[in-house]
């Protein structure tokens, strides 16, 4: 198996804006955010696709994602969210992560693969992870 950069922002081996960590559990910024506060959750665990989530993880991994869906829109002020999951087809990173992304009315967002924009500077993306982090 081919290393996995989510294993390792799990095991605090590679960087990652992280705004909530448990044993079961990392969530953390995406890097190039469809809109500011688009967060991963991602099981320790390495599993490839939600089919793998093992039974015990279930309630902690979507536990975490209603957690973190709640904070989003808290900390970003938007009028909702975007909860999505691929499983192999469009997985760039093959291990099972949940994305939450803050939505608005009107905020151009074309189905899931719209235009994404990297946060202008670390100060900015240090400020979104701690507002999602402090909503938790």
């Amino acid at each position: 198996m081919e290393p996995c950069h989510f294993c390792a922002i799990a095991a605090g081996a590679a960087p990652a804006a992280t705004v909530l960590a448990t044993p079961e559990v990392v969530a953390f910024l995406d890097h190039a955010p469809l809109f500011p506060g688009h967060t991963l959750v991602i099981p320790r665990t390495h599993t490839p696709t939600l089919d793998d989530l093992a039974p015990v993880l279930i309630e902690p991994f979507f536990g975490a994602v209603a957690a973190v869906n709640r904070a989003v829109r808290l900390a970003t002020g938007s009028q909702g969210t975007f909860v999505a999951m691929n499983n192999i087809v469009s997985q760039s990173v093959p291990h099972l992560h949940a994305h939450v992304v803050p939505r608005t009315r009107g905020d151009g967002l074309r189905g899931f693969f719209g235009p994404r924009h990297r946060y202008a500077d670390d100060a900015a993306l240090e400020a979104m992870r701690a507002a999602i982090a402090a909503a938790l």
